[in-house]
């Protein structure tokens, strides 16, 4: 059985992330989302949040599980048995940065690889950071993110 684990903080998930989802899950017999705790951040939403967002928001993937984790990635993936990650790609900005760090990775851990996507172009210039600065200024965020999560962000800056 093939495990491959999509690493990320998803603060909040948005279509992009969901469209990776759903892609990934086609590829791996088991998908683990794993949503990232870092304590030197302050994100919008805990991580049981977040978890639960994810959860509601791909319900209908049965292969996929959503799972916290802190650390590094690579410790994460081996945790759960994983024998590739999956990285989503917007930009060739994007790739720079995520070619060094799934080099980094693959010396850290050779037995897992790491499998990137690109991300569908209607959503190629989408990120968490985004959708939180539209929000924060009251703006639609309804292209971004499912109707329920929009909900809870807009709750969380009233």
């Amino acid at each position: 059985m093939s495990i491959a684990v999509y690493p990320g903080s998803f603060d909040p998930v948005t279509f992009g992330h969901i469209d990776i989802i759903r892609r990934a899950s086609i590829i791996a017999d088991r998908l683990i989302v794993g949503v990232l705790h870092n304590s030197a951040k302050t994100p919008l939403f805990t991580v049981e949040e977040r978890m639960e967002m994810i959860r509601r928001a791909v319900s209908d993937i049965p292969n996929v599980e959503v799972k916290s984790f802190s650390g590094l990635t690579v410790h994460f993936a081996r945790e759960e048995k994983a024998s590739f990650m999956i990285r989503g790609l917007r930009a060739v900005t994007d790739f720079e940065y995520e070619l060094q760090l799934s080099q980094t990775n693959r010396k850290l851990a050779p037995d897992v690889d790491t499998v990137f996507l690109t991300t569908n172009l209607k959503y190629a210039y989408l990120s968490s950071s985004i959708v939180k600065e539209v929000a924060s200024y009251d703006g639609d965020i309804s292209e971004f993110v499912p109707d329920f999560v929009a909900e809870k962000i807009l709750e969380k800056y009233k």
